[in-house]
């Protein structure tokens, strides 16, 4: 299952400014997206993440996404960084 794969992550990146601050910099090994996020959030992070070939798997949740990450609010984009 995705999420754990993010609780399992040494290093995540939570939001959609910061995971596109990482993808340009060529530090995200995958993203996570929330299915139930707005997709004006989250479409323009998922064509930079895949015109620069970053893996992207889409999860149902915002909650449990945030949840996974340790933090007590929804994510809507979730990076893990590359080590």
């Amino acid at each position: 299952m995705s999420y754990d794969k993010v609780k399992q992550a040494s290093k995540t990146i939570i939001g959609t400014k910061q995971a596109v601050k990482a993808i340009r910099a060529g530090q995200v090994k995958e993203l996570f997206v929330a299915l139930d996020a707005d997709n004006w959030v989250t479409d323009p992070v998922i064509v930079l993440a895949k015109e620069v070939g970053v893996p992207v798997s889409l999860v149902e949740s915002k909650k449990e996404l945030g949840k996974a990450c340790g933090i007590h609010v929804g994510a809507a984009i979730v990076a893990i960084a590359a080590s």
